[in-house]
Parts: structure tokens; C-alpha cells; sequence
């Protein structure tokens, strides 16, 4: 085998498990903020509702069979969900159709090429890599789209409670913070007046608010409002020191990202010298990773040697990545 093939051989079986790794740690990650944001919500006697049904923004177009099957599959909710966080008007039957392209495109290339040693490992690995694809654009957009709403987040909380002051309706303050805020936050509240004035209650109206942009502070500043309507007192006072508690979490997040900037470089570090070393091999002895990679036993012990890799990367990643 040729030292080059060997080495990126080594590097696709290296991303095909951080990808997997990466979406496992995702999933956990959404879990614990969806219990969090379970906890946060003060009206669960509205939990019979389906808001699914209640948004009045919702248009549903005439849907062919295949739309019609994957909406039976009940996938097509969650998709919708992702790619409306993400900012993307793209259907959800294309994001699906993507997705299972890529897996099959990338289960024929691992059959026909078999570059990890066995064909079906081949099959399931590239699969997940050119399937995740896809996947992997839509979450880094929804993660760019969701750091700068969070990002502007304490000034439209500041708008909002000088326009209370200014004599204005929260109703108005809304719309003019739509107007006069840039994307995504204007877009966000822009929708969310709309569904409101069209007729939605504002209980219904903030949860469709709160499932498309699903972030710790939006909870935060829609419990402030639900419970302001149930108990009374000064809402613009309630947003102006909770645009205060933002900061000082921004604030308080900088600092731990400047303790921890140690702790995340050497995770990073560590986990690169092992591909560094190979390059360097490929020099120094060009013979001796080949005869590795051609034992059936080294094969194993490769694989081996890249798990553990990977699960140190991310036992330091989780020890370094401190929630605030």
C-alpha cells in the first residue's frame, strides 16, 4: 500500500469517528437544555396544546407523495425545526434527500474501495461521513445563527424596556424592535409580532418563539414576560435587569474561556501529534507503519489506537468545556 493512501486512510477512519462522537455529544447536550428550558416554562397548563397546529405563520403548501410519506414517518417536524433555527427556507424532504444520497453514495465508495480493511465497516463508516455531511452545514448554521441572536439578545431586552418607559405597549415595543433590529434578532421578533397580530395568544405566540430559537436566555426573558402577565408589576424594570444578568454571564463566560484556554490547546495539541508523528514516519521510515497496516492484527490495533485517541480528545473536551 502506498504511504500516502495510508495516510489518508487514516485521517477519513479519524473523521468518520469524530463525526459520530461529535453528534453523540450533541445529542446529550440537546437533552439536558431541553430539560433545563422544561423547568424554566411556567405554563405547563397550556401543555395540551399542540403548537404545531396553533401557528397562524404556517403555511402548509400541497405536498406531493414523497413529501406526504416522510410526513408520515414523523421526521419531518424535527428537520422543519432544525432548519428554521438555522435560518435556511430550505423543504425538509431535501434535507432528507441529501442526507440519504451522501449515506448511499458513501456506502457504494466504502464497498467498492474498502479503504479501512473490511468491506462492511468501509460501507457503514463512509456512509455516516458523506450522510452526516449535510447534517453538519445545517448545525453549523444554526449554531452561528443562534451565538449572534444571543449575542444582541441584551440590547433588544434594553429596547424593549425603554419603550415600556416611553409610555409604548410591549405589543409595540415588539414591532419596533422587528423594525429596527438587524437579522437574526428583527427577523425572530418581526415573526413573533406577526403571529401575535394575526390573532395567536402571546402564550402561544412567545412557545412558537421559544422553539425556534431554543437558547437558555430567550427562556429566561419569556418566563419574565408570562410571569408579569400572572402576577403583575414592571416589566421594564424585570428586562432591564435581566439584560444585566446576560452580560454578566457573557462576562463570567469570557473569563472561564480565558482559564480554560490552557486546558483546550492541549487537547488539541495532543490529539494532532499522533497524525504529526505519522507524516514524520513517512519520512524517517517509510516501511514502518505500512508493515502495521498490512498485519491483520495491526489493523485492529490501529482502530484501537484511534478510539482511544478520540475518547482522550473528548474526555478533555469535556473536562475543559465549562457551562456558564
Amino acid at each position: 500500500m502506498n504511504p500516502v493512501v495510508g495516510i489518508i486512510l487514516f485521517l477519513i477512519l479519524f473523521a468518520i469517528i469524530m463525526v459520530t462522537v461529535s453528534f453523540g455529544s450533541r445529542f446529550v447536550e440537546m437533552r439536558s437544555k431541553r430539560q433545563v428550558a422544561t423547568m424554566l416554562n411556567p405554563e405547563e397548563d397550556l401543555g395540551d396544546m399542540d403548537m404545531g397546529v396553533t401557528s397562524v405563520l404556517l403555511e402548509h403548501e400541497q405536498k406531493q407523495g414523497f413529501e406526504n410519506l416522510l410526513e408520515r414517518t414523523g421526521l419531518v417536524g424535527g428537520v422543519q425545526n432544525l432548519l428554521q433555527q438555522a435560518g435556511l427556507a430550505w423543504p425538509a424532504s431535501h434535507l432528507i434527500l441529501a442526507v440519504s444520497g451522501g449515506a448511499f453514495a458513501g456506502a457504494l465508495a466504502g464497498v467498492y474501495l474498502q479503504p479501512l480493511g473490511f468491506q462492511f465497516i468501509s460501507a457503514i463508516g463512509f456512509a455516516m461521513l458523506l450522510g452526516g455531511l449535510p447534517i453538519m452545514y445545517v448545525q453549523f448554521k444554526r449554531n452561528k445563527r443562534m451565538a449572534a441572536f444571543e449575542e444582541q439578545l441584551p440590547e433588544a431586552l434594553d429596547f424593549l424596556a425603554r419603550s415600556m418607559r416611553a409610555g409604548h405597549a410591549f405589543s409595540i415595543g415588539l414591532e419596533m424592535l422587528g423594525t429596527e433590529s438587524p437579522d437574526p434578532m428583527g427577523q425572530e421578533f418581526r415573526a413573533l409580532f406577526a403571529e401575535q397580530n394575526l390573532g395567536a395568544p402571546l402564550e402561544v405566540a412567545l412557545r412558537n418563539f421559544a422553539r425556534r430559537v431554543p437558547i437558555l436566555d430567550v427562556q429566561l426573558f419569556i418566563s419574565s414576560v408570562l410571569l408579569q402577565r400572572q402576577t403583575g408589576g414592571n416589566l421594564g424594570e424585570v428586562l432591564t435587569r435581566l439584560a444585566f444578568l446576560i452580560r454578566e454571564r457573557f462576562r463570567l463566560r469570557g473569563q472561564v474561556k480565558a482559564a480554560s484556554a490552557h486546558g483546550r490547546m492541549t487537547s488539541v495539541v495532543l490529539t494532532l501529534l499522533p497524525i504529526v508523528m505519522i507524516f514524520a514516519l513517512q519520512f524517517v521510515a517509510p516501511g514502518y507503519l505500512q508493515s502495521l497496516a498490512e498485519d491483520p492484527d495491526g489493523k485492529w490495533m490501529i482502530v484501537g489506537a484511534i478510539i482511544a485517541q478520540i475518547m482522550g480528545y473528548y474526555i478533555m473536551r469535556k473536562i475543559t468545556n465549562i457551562k456558564v
